[in-house]
This record gives C-alpha cells, structure tokens and sequence, in this order.
C-alpha cells in the first residue's frame, strides 16, 4: 500500500479577511543553534511548530539537550548537551544543521557532521563556512561524506566574506561566542534574523552569566560589517532564559518593514498592490493586481527574496501579459515551472530567464511539491486555479508552514490536508 501525503485545493474561491503571522523559522534555526553555548534553559517564545524546528530539536536531544514544549513556547535545557557528531541521517534533511558546527567547537572543542541537505534548489556549497571555522582557528577535514573540525581553543580573528552568506554568516557568529578575543566579519549577510541573533546573543549570554558580549554592528550597502568581543566568565547559571523580540510592537514593526519593503518591489515595478501598516498590521489590498512585470529579479536582501520567487511566478502566470524572472541566487529554482505547465500556464526557460505568458486558465490537477517554496507555489496557484488541485509532497511544505490550510481556509479558500494510504 501506497501513503498518500497531499493538499486538496478547490479553486476559484476569492480570499478576504484576517489571520496571524507564524514566528520565523529563518530567525527560530540559529537562535536554536546558539542554546548550544549557554548551560542554562532557553525558552523560544512563539516559536513555529514546523517539521524543520522539530528536526533541530531532534538534533539537539541527540547531542544530549532536554527539550519540551508548552503551547507555542520551545524551552531547551543544554546542560548536559556535549554531543560533538550530527548523524547523516540528521543533517542531510536540513541546510540549517551545519551552522551547529560553530556552536559545538565553542564548546566541546570537536565537531562532526554530514553534508547538510534540504531543498534541492541549486548548489549550496559549505565552503563559506569551512572558511570561516579555520579562519578562527579550526582544523576542519572532508572525508567520506563528512565534516570534522577540531580546535585547541577558537581565537577571534578577522574575517572577509567573498560572497554573502546567511549560513555562512550565522556560522561566524556562534563561533566567535565562545572565541577568544575579537572577532570581525566583514561583507556579511544582513538578512533579518541575522541581526536578531545579534541582539540576542548579548542579552542572552549577560542573563546566563557565562558570557559578556559587545556586538557592534556596521552595515554598508547590502552588507553588514560585524565586530564581536566575547568577554568570558566562570560561574555559569542554570537558571532559565527567555527569548522573544522585546515588546509586541516592537515585532510588529519588524516584519512589517520587511513586508513592506518586499512589497515596494511589486508595487514599483508593476503597480500591484494598496498596502499600509496600521497598528502592528499589514492591510493588503489586491485588486488591482493586474499588471505583468517586465523583469523582477532576485537579490540578496534587501532586493526581491529567492524565497519568494516560486510564489511570484505563480501570481503572474494568472496576470495577463508577458512577464519575466530572473533567478540570480539558486541556478535550480525553475523546478515549479513545469508543474505550473501542467495546469495549464505557459512559461519557459530562456538563458536563466523564466518568460511567463500570464493570463491563461489554470485547472486543477496532480501536481508534487519538489521544495518548500515551490510547494507554496503551487498551493497559490491551485486557489486561483478552476476545480480540485491534489498536491503531493506536502512534507516539504510542512518545513515552512505550520497550518498553511488552515489560515488558508480561514480566508475563504477550501484546502484539506490527506493522510492514508491507497
């Protein structure tokens, strides 16, 4: 017998309403990476119920943490968590599992993992992070299939990114914690969650008693410049620390910039969208999304997100006229392409470029998500499109969506999750 893991979406259903804004998983990975450094409890308030957190915390109980959950709060008590070997069977599900690394040779002075897997989206080397690793003092070897790194102790250092790195990035960061003396990243990643790792860590090591940190943050164009000075102590506290983004309207205020300025993309290029912030709210208003876009091109933050590309290309096979896309991060995020095809769009591939001749029906079919973003792709598509879309392959939207039918479904539209077996 055969399982079947698949959304059901009846199309043709228009959204309007309200709903809640799960926590990050972008910014919820590292923080979990960084409980590593302190003995205490760490407690992530708000964190997302998704199966790439479930999979860090597997992770974490493997290198001998304590975790449990209370509501939507991940408390995670690292005493005894000394494990220095992530399993294959670990790593090879998740890209974030490699930033561990940095965090257990702070520690343990000894860390082991497979190559990180994931998303299958284009070449996701790890030579950024084995760079940096050595550049502060690792000795780090690649052989059969795994990573070994070992340290006498970690020395801050200096360190220049010859290409930006969110990964990579957050591998200094969590390295450099637990280094001695200075450490300064130049040409960094300045994603969102980068910098809230960068408030957290101070605060989360000054209330833990085992570290004092300075992190003094310079950013320049599309960049950031990142000086860490670890100061560090011997009594170290068990007692528990709380993580959450300061105050409610301070969160608010911070996704809604990032919202906003992935928003202005749209709304410059193609006069799509009414949208304004209004007490901790986003007000959307689409109506007038109508216009095709004659190049929208992916960037490393802050220009158009890779992560939103799929889900674009989905939008604009709906909007008639001719509209273009060019990928600039990951060489393999057409993959949605065809099974958009499948239901009736008309998109082809062009020298990196994907032309989309928008405007023709789509009609639900049989169709499989081949990674997260795609996934939500096709599950944007299947509302627009007339009749019932089954989805397959729905695990991968599950890394990144804690209950996309149900605020779906909340919004007007008809999803249904299915599990069984043929």
């Amino acid at each position: 017998m055969n399982e079947i893991d698949e959304i059901i979406v009846t199309g043709g259903r228009p959204l309007h309403g309200s709903v809640r804004i799960q926590g990050s998983k972008n910014a919820a990975l590292p923080v979990m990476a960084a409980a590593l450094l302190s003995t205490g409890t760490s407690v992530l308030r708000g964190c997302p119920r998704i199966s790439d957190v479930y999979l860090m915390e597997k992770i974490l109980k493997y290198l001998g943490a304590e975790t449990w959950w209370e509501g939507q709060d991940l408390y995670l008590d690292c005493s005894h968590a000394d494990g220095t070997m992530i399993p294959e069977c670990y790593s090879g599900k998740m890209r974030s599992s490699v930033i561990l690394m940095g965090a257990m040779l702070g520690r343990s002075k000894k860390a082991q993992t497979g190559y990180p897997g994931g998303c299958v989206i284009g070449k996701r080397p790890v030579d950024l992070h084995i760079q940096v690793l050595r550049r502060l003092g690792a000795a780090v070897v690649e052989n059969g299939g795994m990573i070994r790194a070992s340290c006498g102790k970690l020395r801050g250092a200096e360190m220049f990114f010859q290409k930006r790195s969110v990964g990579a990035t957050e591998q200094g960061i969590l390295a450099a914690v637990l280094a001695e003396g200075k450490t300064v990243l130049n040409g960094c990643a300045c994603e969102p969650e980068i910098y809230w790792l960068c408030i957290i860590l101070p605060e989360w090591g000054q209330r833990s008693g085992s570290v004092k940190m300075a992190v003094s943050v310079l950013k320049e164009w599309r960049s950031l410049k990142l000086a860490i000075a670890a100061f560090h102590q011997t009594v170290l506290s068990p007692g528990p620390i709380s993580w959450q983004r300061r105050q409610p309207e301070e969160r608010s205020s911070w996704k809604i910039r990032l919202w906003r300025k992935w928003m202005e993309s749209w709304t410059y290029i193609g006069k799509w969208v009414d949208n304004a912030a209004v007490g901790g709210k986003l007000i959307v208003n689409g109506k007038n999304a109508g216009f095709p876009l004659e190049l929208l091109e992916t960037e490393v933050y802050p220009g158009f997100p890779t992560d939103l590309q799929s889900p674009a290309m989905a939008v604009l096979a709906t909007i008639p006229g001719v509209s273009r896309i060019r990928e600039k991060i990951f060489e393999d995020r057409y993959k949605t392409a065809s099974w958009l095809c499948k239901m009736g769009a008309q998109i082809q591939i062009r020298d990196g470029v994907a032309v989309i001749y928008g405007g023709q029906p789509l009609t639900g079919c049989t169709v499989e998500a081949e990674e997260l973003r795609g996934g939500a792709a096709l599950v944007i598509a299947a509302l627009a499109a007339q009749g019932i879309t089954r989805i397959r392959g729905c695990c991968f939207i599950e890394r990144g969506y804690e209950h996309i039918c149900e605020d779906l479904t909340a919004l007007g539209g008809l999803l249904i999750k299915d599990r069984g077996t043929l």
